[in-house]
C-alpha cells in the first residue's frame, strides 16, 4: 500500500502561492501540510502529486522521490489541502477496503485499488476531481480543509500549539532540555517552560520571550538580536535572524532562513525572504524569496471594522474576516513606505513602489505602483532571482527557469486585461 499526497482541482483559489508549489508545500504552524500528514504515517512509502507544469521542479526538490507516479497495487489518496490532526492515521487507515472519505464535496481521502486505482493512474497528471472516486463507497469526516491562504492564516495558531506539542513530545523535551543556545545575561523569559530554544541559537541581551499565552519554539542556529520582543505562539526557523528591536506578536510564523524586523503579527513567512527594517505587517501571508523594503506597512483593519474582500482568480471575495493584510507572492519585492490596503494580493515576482495604495490585487510579474503598473518581463525577473538565489549559494535550475517562463504565460490575460504594456 502505497500513500499519495495529491492536488485536487480547488488548488488555483490558493494562488498566487501555489504559482511555485504544491498545495501541499504550504506553511502552517511549524510545518508543511506534507511534513504534518507525513509524520502521521511515520516509515509509508509515499509519492507526490502535482500539476503537470510543475513537474520537474518538484522532481529536482525532491530527489528520490516519486513524482506523479504510483507503483503499488493500492494506494491511499490524501489530499494536500487538509489539515491534518497527529491521529490522522487512526481516522484513515492505510489498510482496509476501498473508500473515499470526503467532506461536503472535498475529497479528504480514498483508499483504491484494482480498477479503480488502474483509472486514476491514467489521469495521474491532472488536478483530481471528486468524479474520479465516483465509483468507491463513501463516509462523511470531519478534517479541516483549507480553501484560501487566508484559511492558514486564521489556523495558525492552532497549528503553532499542535506543532510545538508534536516536537516536544518527538524531541523528548523538558524543562531540564528545553534551553540549549546561548542566552546572554539580560534575556528576560516568561513562563519558560513553554519556551524551546535549540541548538546554535544565540539571544542577545535585552531579548523579551514572552510565552504566557502560547508556546515559543527557536530553531536551529537562529540568532535574536538585542532588545527583540516575541510573544507567542510562535515559531522562529532554522537559521533565521530577528532583528533588533523588532517586535514578533503570537501566532506567527518565521520560516527557515528568513530575516525579520519591525511588527509582525498573526502573519506566515516562507523561507528564504526578508523583512529586515522597520514597518507592520500583520494577518498576512509571504511567499519564499521576498523582499520587504524598509517602512513598507499592510492594513489589516478596515476603518469601519468590517469584513475584509479580497480577490480570486479576478472574483472578489467576503473572506467574513474582520483582519486580513496582505498575501504577497514569491519572488516579490516592495520598496521603501510602500503602504498596501486590507486584503491586497500580490502576484509572483512583481516588483511594487512608488508613493499611494497600489491597487488591491496586483497580476504576476507587475511592475510599479499606485500611478502605473507596467510588465516585468520574465527574462528580467529571472535573471535578478538568480542573483538572489546565489546570495544564499543556491544555484538556479533549468526546471527552475521553465517554471518561471511557464507562471509567466499562465498569468499573461490578466496582464493584458489590465492594458499592461510589454
Amino acid at each position: 500500500m502505497q500513500l499519495c499526497i495529491f492536488e485536487d482541482s480547488y488548488f488555483n483559489r490558493l494562488e498566487p502561492l501555489v504559482f511555485y508549489r504544491p498545495v501541499y508545500d504550504l506553511f502552517c504552524g511549524m510545518r508543511s501540510i506534507r511534513d504534518k500528514i507525513l509524520s502521521a504515517y511515520k516509515g509509508t512509502k509515499f509519492t507526490l502529486h502535482c500539476r503537470q507544469y510543475h513537474e520537474d521542479f518538484v522532481k529536482s526538490k525532491n530527489p528520490g522521490i516519486d513524482i506523479n507516479q504510483i507503483n503499488d497495487e493500492a494506494c491511499l489518496f490524501i489530499n494536500g489541502r487538509i489539515l491534518a490532526p497527529l491521529n490522522l492515521a487512526e481516522i484513515i487507515p492505510m489498510q482496509g477496503d476501498d473508500k473515499l472519505y470526503k467532506k461536503g464535496n472535498t475529497i479528504i481521502a480514498a483508499r483504491v485499488s484494482g480498477r479503480n486505482l488502474e483509472n486514476i493512474k491514467r489521469k495521474i497528471n491532472d488536478p483530481l476531481n471528486i468524479s474520479d472516486f465516483d465509483n468507491l463507497p463513501d463516509e462523511a469526516i470531519d478534517i479541516p480543509v483549507f480553501n484560501f491562504i487566508w484559511d492558514l492564516i486564521s489556523n495558525n495558531g492552532k497549528e503553532l500549539l499542535s506543532d510545538y506539542q508534536f516536537f516536544i513530545k518527538q524531541k523528548k523535551i523538558n524543562s531540564d532540555t528545553n534551553l540549549r543556545g546561548k542566552i546572554f545575561d539580560g534575556v528576560h523569559l516568561i513562563e519558560k517552560e513553554n519556551i524551546f530554544v535549540d541548538e546554535g541559537v544565540i539571544i542577545k541581551p535585552g531579548v523579551v520571550l514572552d510565552a504566557s499565552i502560547g508556546p515559543i519554539y527557536i530553531d536551529k542556529n537562529t540568532r535574536i538580536y538585542p532588545n527583540a520582543v516575541i510573544e507567542g505562539p510562535v515559531y522562529i526557523g532554522e537559521n533565521s535572524q530577528v532583528k533588533s528591536c523588532a517586535i514578533v506578536y503570537d501566532n506567527s510564523t518565521i520560516a527557515q532562513t528568513c530575516k525579520v524586523g519591525g511588527e509582525i503579527e498573526n502573519t506566515i513567512f516562507l523561507p528564504f525572504s526578508n523583512k529586515q527594517h522597520a514597518g507592520f505587517i500583520g494577518h498576512a501571508y509571504i511567499g519564499s524569496w521576498v523582499n520587504i523594503g524598509a517602512d513598507t506597512n499592510c492594513s489589516d483593519l478596515k476603518n469601519n471594522y468590517g469584513n475584509v474582500k479580497a480577490y480570486v482568480n479576478g472574483e472578489e471575495i467576503d473572506t467574513e474576516l474582520q483582519f486580513l493584510g496582505i498575501i504577497l507572492g514569491d519572488h516579490s519585492k516592495t520598496a521603501i513606505n510602500t503602504m498596501f490596503n486590507t486584503g491586497t494580493t500580490v502576484g509572483f515576482s512583481c516588483n511594487i513602489f512608488g508613493a499611494g495604495f497600489p491597487k488591491k490585487y496586483i497580476p504576476s510579474f507587475s511592475w510599479g505602483g499606485y500611478d502605473s503598473m507596467t510588465t516585468y518581463e520574465s527574462e528580467k525577473s529571472i535573471n535578478t532571482a538568480k542573483k538572489v538565489l546565489q546570495r544564499r549559494n543556491i544555484e538556479m535550475n533549468n526546471p527552475e527557469e521553465h517554471l518561471f517562463r511557464k507562471i509567466f504565460d499562465l498569468t499573461n490575460n490578466e496582464r493584458i486585461e489590465r492594458g499592461y504594456s510589454n
